[in-house]
């Protein structure tokens, strides 16, 4: 069975200087899905993010995205191209309002007329936006923070968006919120390849994932099935895993 994948890592050799961390990766991230990224620290998780999305160059592999190769993009053209990346922190404009943050996330639309038109779509889809949108970003909550940076996001109206470390200081509820969120715009279409530092939790409300370990996909597979392999303990306990699996 060929597997509908909107994004693919072949090979992908990638690092900062003389530091190699991506070594080798290979992945198929399918539509319309949530992905989980896991792994212990330094596998090599956020730099996958960063290679995909044009902000380290890819030194040997391919990555392909929606059917072309992204390799030597830019990240300006794989906004063009329909990705968005939130990166992990907060990544917000402080001291302005929550509108003109919004107003920001949309400077990259080639029609930029339709701009108040995705805010107040934006507003209306995350409510406590529109309630807080003359306040200064800063005064907002971790969550409601992180719901900023995701609907500058939508902006643009991604085909597929990195989201690195969502939960990072967020309360449970507040993580639930986020998390079902996340859901809601994979049904709508949105394919989202996510990081997690909560690996069970993130797992449980995703489709497929993938597990790296010093650069390299160790496994990939239905998130279920990714639960229920005892190798992941392994993993976290910084042992070896058998080699890679691949679903179909």
């Amino acid at each position: 069975m060929t597997v509908d994948a909107i994004l693919t890592l072949d090979s992908v050799i990638a690092g900062y200087g003389k530091m190699t961390i991506l070594n080798g990766t290979t992945a198929a991230v399918r539509r319309a899905a949530i992905t989980t990224v896991i792994g212990p620290n330094g596998a090599g998780k956020s730099t996958m993010f960063k290679t995909v999305f044009g902000l380290l160059g890819v030194r040997a592999g391919r990555v392909i995205f929606d059917g072309k190769d992204t390799s030597r993009c830019t990240p300006r053209q794989m906004l063009d191209a329909g990705m968005c990346y939130v990166p992990q922190g907060r990544n917000i404009f402080p001291e302005l309002s929550v509108r003109h943050n919004l107003e920001l996330g949309g400077v990259a639309l080639p029609d930029q007329s339709r701009l108040g038109q995705r805010v107040d779509a934006m507003m209306t889809r995350f409510p406590i936006l529109r309630e807080k949108a003359g306040a200064q970003a800063s005064t907002l909550s971790g969550g409601q923070q992180k719901l900023l940076e995701v609907a500058r996001g939508l902006l643009l109206d991604p085909k597929l968006m990195l989201i690195d470390e969502p939960s990072i200081g967020l309360s449970p509820l507040m993580v639930q919120e986020v998390f079902a969120i996340l859901k809601d715009l994979r049904d709508k279409g949105v394919t989202i390849l996510l990081i997690e530092q909560n690996a069970k939790q993130a797992l449980e409300m995703s489709d497929y994932g993938l597990v790296l370990e010093q650069g390299q996909t160790r496994i990939e597979d239905t998130a279920g099935n990714i639960l229920n392999d005892p190798r992941i303990a392994q993993l976290f306990l910084g042992g070896g895993l058998a080699p890679a699996q691949q679903v179909a």
